[in-house]
């Protein structure tokens, strides 16, 4: 234990997560070792408070299971069984290996990463380097946001949109798709200043989670509904005139075609389609049409399903036609990431790849690509597999064929870690990664317009190395001399910040100091339209997606999976099943941490009593949840928090923590989003039944 009398240094850091808020952190040291992690009180954003999850960060950095040496396979694959190795051996293992595959075609080695970290440094800088240099397969990285992102996009022209501080000042609220208080804290702290001032907020999702229990109103409608219901509320808006026409006349495209689109939506047909009350619609549009300013905080959770990209682009068009856009807290946000200018070209360098184009897998269709022979369609067969900041055994959807992948003996996996996750159980070499607390990195956010800067506070523990040393150590080994390989993590990520006028002054050094500074971006940004489109205004119809041989309005498309789309199938499985995370967690990071594990208990699904009793279902009861690709076990909680025909399975526990030794992906499937090719977890259908019965 450190001395409690030594003397204290506060470090300036960055929350790593995959959260819009992206705090800004002060640890404090004593003796070389982190004793506290807290929210910096003078960031405006964090405003000295974090999420019960990063307020114990010292707990994940200390946990005694950390991964602290190198490790090889010993067992089976999926064993977890491993012996200690030193750097040395498995480094020069691995670039073996890698060469004698590459020397084949190196599209057969394959890196699979998303967000267990956001900073740019050790997320996708060396390691993307490492990937172009070698001409190694592309991962198409969409398994969270990619549909929502696309269909704001076609809209917008971006990911861009309000800045959160403003929200405290608006007078009307839609929280539409988002569980804030568990996954947006701090955006539901200026929620929460504008309703003492006044505001009325209002939650639109399929359960009623806890931001609709503390909202004045819930829409609760069914998955994958949410174009429908945005069409209705344009449908009110044109019908009773509640447009702002200049506006619409000088900064938007297409009024008129989805003006024709929106009046084929009235009330009466999307609440039998939304099932939810016509003149609930009715209201929420009065109150939309009519309410100054009005915003709309839209989360990733609708976008989950196959219309998803669809949905974004319906919501995306509200603002603009009724001139939300003109008050600073007026318009829309969903992501904020386009407000930053990124030098991505300098971070990742795709010039390495010299014109050679290798082939993009979709990191959501995993599970099948790992099951693919060669062909002239797919390429070469997945030899090897290189995964960080991921943990895709327990993440990726229809989770039996992905652990089936990565059990193939044929398989050469490398896993950079912490902990010994699901996926990590599989690998032929674990890594051990540094955690936040003990690398550099810089930050931009999503949720807010605030660059960070990330400096380490402790050194590495054991022999844990950050991402960008070990891809340094292995291109070195492959024989790599690009001068980028030598370049520092702090040149890396002074060279993350574009000279541009987005980013003001903003320079690296001067952000390690302060810790966190904030873009040149208006507070207003679209007030007089200047849309980053190609049209420079707000585009209701889309001459991109009309390129694309897509509709160029938005469209209604319902799930893959439900009555409407799959009669037969929701004779068998009629119940739809949405996944939202558990409230300790984030995705599949922090279940390995006790006292968080413990705080959420064991994994819970959330049935209706009009469909648990006629299915012998009391509360508390162990159930099955199941459809054609697997059976999930589980505890039940009967709750009207859920509505008829709808179940709620919370995720991501890891599979070896879980009941059975699955978790909820077992269920969920790999087809792919309108737009984006993102994953649709929340497009699924199941049955519930006790856990002593059989399956029909």
């Amino acid at each position: 234990m450190p001395n409690a009398t030594a003397p204290e240094t506060i470090v300036r850091a960055a929350c790593p997560h995959d959260c819009p808020d992206t705090c800004a952190l002060l640890v404090t040291v004593r003796n070389g070792v982190a004793v506290s992690v807290r929210g910096d009180p003078e960031h405006p954003t964090t405003h000295g408070a974090l999420c019960t999850k990063v307020s114990r960060y010292t707990e994940r950095t200390y946990h005694p299971d950390r991964l602290l040496h190198p490790l090889k396979r010993s067992g089976p694959k999926g064993s977890g069984q491993f012996v200690q190795v030193g750097w040395d051996e498995a480094l020069d293992d691995i670039a073996a290996r890698l060469r004698t595959i590459a020397a084949r075609d190196p599209q057969a080695i394959v890196p699979y990463s998303y967000a267990g970290t956001m900073g740019l440094v050790q997320s996708e800088s060396v390691a993307s380097r490492f990937f172009h240099q070698l001409g190694a397969s592309r991962l198409d990285r969409t398994i969270c946001s990619a549909a929502g992102g696309a269909g704001l996009g076609t809209v917008l022209g971006g990911k861009v949109g309000m800045d959160v501080e403003q929200f405290e000042h608006s007078r009307l609220i839609l929280i539409w798709g988002s569980n804030s208080i568990t996954s947006n804290l701090h955006f539901w702290t200026y929620a929460q200043r504008a309703k003492r001032a006044g505001a009325k907020l209002v939650c639109i999702d399929p359960w009623r989670n806890d931001t609709a229990e503390k909202c004045h109103e819930h829409v609760q409608l069914r998955p994958g509904t949410d174009a429908a219901l945005a069409y209705a509320l344009m449908h009110e808006l044109i019908t009773h005139d509640w447009l702002d026409h200049d506006y619409i006349g000088r900064h938007t495209l297409g009024f008129d075609a989805l003006r024709e689109r929106a009046l084929q939506w009235p009330p009466q047909r999307a609440a039998s389609l939304c099932g939810v009350p016509a003149e609930q619609i009715r209201a929420l549009a009065r109150d939309y049409g009519t309410t100054k300013p009005a915003a709309i905080r839209v989360n990733y959770g609708l976008q989950r399903v196959r219309g998803g990209g669809n949905a974004a682009r319906a919501i995306a068009c509200l603002p603009a036609l009724v001139g939300a856009w003109r008050d600073a807290a007026g318009g829309l946000l969903m992501s904020a990431s386009s407000h930053f200018a990124v030098n991505g070209k300098a971070l990742e360098r795709p010039d390495l790849l010299a014109g050679r184009m290798p082939r993009t897998i979709n990191m959501v269709t995993i599970g099948d690509d790992l099951l693919r022979d060669s062909s002239a369609a797919f390429g070469p067969k997945i030899e090897a597999l290189i995964v960080y900041n991921s943990n895709p055994v327990a993440v990726a959807p229809e989770s039996a064929k992905v652990a089936q992948g990565f059990a193939r003996e044929d398989l050469f996996t490398v896993v950079l870690e912490h902990f010994q996750t699901d996926t990590a159980d599989y690998a032929d070499y674990v890594l051990p990664a540094t955690t936040q607390l003990e690398h550099l990195d810089v930050h931009k956010a999503y949720g807010h317009r605030y660059w960070l800067a990330n400096n380490p506070a402790i050194a590495p523990l054991g022999e844990a190395r950050p991402n960008s040393r070990i891809f340094r150590d292995l291109a070195a080994r492959m024989g790599f001399t690009a001068p980028c390989f030598a370049e520092t993590d702090a040149q890396i990520a002074a060279q993350a910040i574009a000279a541009d006028a987005r980013n003001g002054k903003i320079d690296f050094d001067t952000l390690r100091e302060k810790g966190w500074m904030k873009l040149a971006v208006p507070d207003a940004p679209f007030a007089a339209g200047g849309f980053p489109t190609a049209s420079g205004r707000c585009e209701f119809w889309s001459a991109g997606e009309q390129a694309a041989g897509r509709d160029p309005l938005p469209e209604v498309l319902l799930p893959y999976e439900c009555a409407e789309t799959a009669p037969e199938l929701a004779a068998r499985f009629p119940l739809a099943m949405i996944s939202p995370p558990a409230r300790n967690f984030l995705n599949s990071s922090f279940v390995n941490v006790t006292s968080l594990r413990q705080a959420e208990g064991e994994p819970l699904l959330l049935i209706h009593a009009d469909d648990a009793a006629p299915r012998g279902i009391v509360d508390g009861a162990m159930v099955r949840c199941f459809n054609e690709r697997g059976s999930y076990r589980c505890r039940s909680r009967i709750s009207d928090r859920t509505r008829a025909g709808q179940v709620v399975a919370f995720g991501i526990w890891w599979r070896k923590l879980s009941p059975a030794g699955v978790n909820v992906n077992q269920l969920t499937h790999q087809h792919l989003t309108d737009l984006g090719a993102g994953p649709c977890f929340y497009d699924c259908l199941v049955e519930v039944a006790p856990a002593d019965t059989d399956a029909a």
